[in-house]
């Protein structure tokens, strides 16, 4: 099938490109894939929107009365935690840039459903449960469009009853936004060397649950950021609270992937979070209704890969324009795919196809995406090399500078390490021993996967790829005690003994029959796994179109 415009991915990149091109052209021909079941079904966020990408795609989004975003932001609470107490920092303090007001809480997937429609109503196409597996090019080594996956194809990769092949959706420009370290842009990243001169991507894991609280612990509008325990002081990350909708509340809890202890479990220390006093009578008989987890790009503005390549461009998460300390990137990714819409159609009118958009890279920076990003650029660093009392408060310094004379003492901080590489060897460290749920506050992994609505065919190749399963014994068990048991936020992985049983993470180092079980079924495609693996011997695939999580209002 042959298209103007190809566009992977329909979250927030991918739709404002889609809607704008439209905008632009309404004879343009534009195809949209999206890998999960529905607009959506795959897009878990905060989610605190700063509507400046919005207000750029559609000026009048106020008048339609379908428009998801609802609940503007009405108070800003930035907590420390402590083991027992918390303090609450004067807004003051903060810098500007950090003040939430005028932004909204919305559901990410409600706001991609409505692009969607909006898109939809353009005439553009879009083609949910079909996941982009493999990239076409062109004599000259141009991407000349997409190959999604073949469907029906069983376990030990034959061609089962249903088989149906992968199709070939060919654009004059192909525009990757699949999100957090893509499949698609990882090959693209590689072959065309996009991130040389740049430093590491940095990553976190989110994770977050929506409940339904009493209306007495209700507060509309309300956003609550926190930091501190319960992690220690070397490990980075956070969490939020926001009050939206009708006694809505979403919590989710960050953990920076550059962690050094591979005992720590990010799922374990968010059910730990939601026990703090300062957090737990929120949730005082309230109803559970969701849960999700998806890796988050953290590396900023020294960390964004070249965006173009012969025959398109890198949009949204697939580059990483999440403003870390913000915790935002909606913004962002609109902005992208509005930069690399209006070079396509320029392109387009002029009659070129296949080259490369010089002009989306050459002026990112100067744009809205850079001057948001150059801002904080050093926060994320600073937080590393420092820990989280003298980091945080050098990044909120820096802030205020770049506020002020909009420019920084530390110029532009290294990352130095990838998350892989900053994982440490378990004999440095003891086993963290982590409380019981109780099934009304805490949860297991298991029955929280259950709420993310992932569901996936047994009976297909598994879309988690250990490359080397030797070295996977002899190093991710032995050396690491089998961190991929805790960093996945969805009980995919298990290091079992000789009559089947979980190995504790105590005996990891000793166990000597252990078996590697990969529950493939249970993957809620967060990508952890391929980013912090110590060893990076796991590789992150698209299982068929349609499957994984299908988030609701989330």
């Amino acid at each position: 099938m042959e298209f103007d415009v190809v566009i992977v991915g329909a979250g927030p990149a991918g739709l404002a490109a889609a809607i704008r091109l439209k905008q632009r052209n309404e004879d343009l021909s534009v195809v949209v894939l999206e890998k999960g079941s529905e607009v959506g079904a795959h897009i878990l966020s905060g989610a605190v929107m700063d509507p400046s990408g919005l207000n750029e795609l559609i000026p009048d989004w106020r008048d339609d009365p379908d428009c998801p975003l609802q609940t503007e932001v009405t108070a800003d609470h930035f907590l420390v935690l402590g083991h027992s107490g918390s303090v609450r920092l004067p807004n003051f303090m903060m810098p500007p840039l950090m003040n939430n007001h005028g932004n909204y809480i919305v559901s990410l997937g409600d706001v991609c459903r409505w692009l969607g429609a909006r898109a939809e109503a353009l005439g553009v196409e879009i083609y949910p449960g079909f996941a982009a597996a493999n990239l076409v090019y062109g004599d000259n080594g141009e991407v000349r469009g997409v190959v999604t996956g073949d469907m029906g194809v069983t376990r030990e990769g034959e061609e089962g009853a249903n088989f149906m092949p992968g199709m070939e959706l060919l654009g004059k420009y192909t525009l990757i936004g699949e999100g957090v370290r893509g499949n698609l842009a990882k090959q693209l990243i590689d072959k065309f060397d996009l991130s040389r001169d740049r430093e590491p991507q940095k990553f976190g894991i989110g994770l977050k649950e929506v409940w339904e609280v009493k209306p007495e612990n209700f507060q509309s509008g309300l956003v609550q950021h926190s930091f501190g325990w319960p992690l220690d002081m070397k490990t980075g990350g956070g969490s939020f609270l926001y009050h939206f909708d009708d006694n809505k509340v979403a919590v989710g809890f960050v953990v920076h992937l550059n962690y050094e202890n591979p005992y720590i479990a990010p799922f374990q220390e968010f059910q730990r979070f939601k026990t703090h006093p300062a957090i737990a009578p929120v949730f005082e008989g309230a109803k559970r209704l969701s849960y999700g987890a998806r890796a988050i790009t953290e590396g900023g503005y020294q960390s964004v890969p070249k965006l173009t390549f012969p025959g398109g461009t890198l949009i949204g998460c697939s580059a990483g324009f999440v403003n870390v300390p913000r915790i935002k990137g909606i913004h962002n990714a609109m902005h992208s795919g509005l930069l690399s819409a209006n070079a396509v159609a320029d392109a387009l009118a002029e009659g070129r196809t296949h080259d490369e958009l010089q002009i989306v890279e050459e002026s990112w920076r100067d744009g809205h995406i850079g001057k948001d990003l150059k801002r904080v650029r050093n926060v994320k660093p600073l937080w590393s090399r420092f820990g989280t009392v003298l980091g945080v408060a050098l990044g909120g310094f820096d802030m205020w500078l770049n506020q002020i004379f909009g420019a920084s003492l530390f110029g532009t901080m290294s990352h130095g390490k990838t998350d892989a590489n900053a994982t440490k060897k378990a004999k440095n460290f003891k086993p963290i021993d982590y409380p019981k749920p109780d099934g009304t506050l805490t949860f297991d992994r298991l029955s929280s996967v259950f709420l993310s609505n992932t569901n996936h065919e047994e009976d297909q190749p598994i879309h988690l790829q250990v490359k080397d399963m030797s070295l996977q014994e002899r190093s991710e068990l032995h050396e690491y005690a089998g961190p991929s048991t805790r960093y996945c936020p969805a009980g995919v992985y298990e290091w079992v003994d000789g009559e089947g049983n979980a190995i504790p993470a105590e005996k990891m180092l000793e166990v000597e029959d252990a078996t590697y079980v990969i529950n493939a079924q249970n993957c809620v495609h967060c990508k952890t796994c391929d980013i912090k693996d110590p060893n990076q011997n796991i590789n992150w695939v698209p299982p068929q179109g349609g499957e994984g999580p299908v988030y609701q209002s989330t």
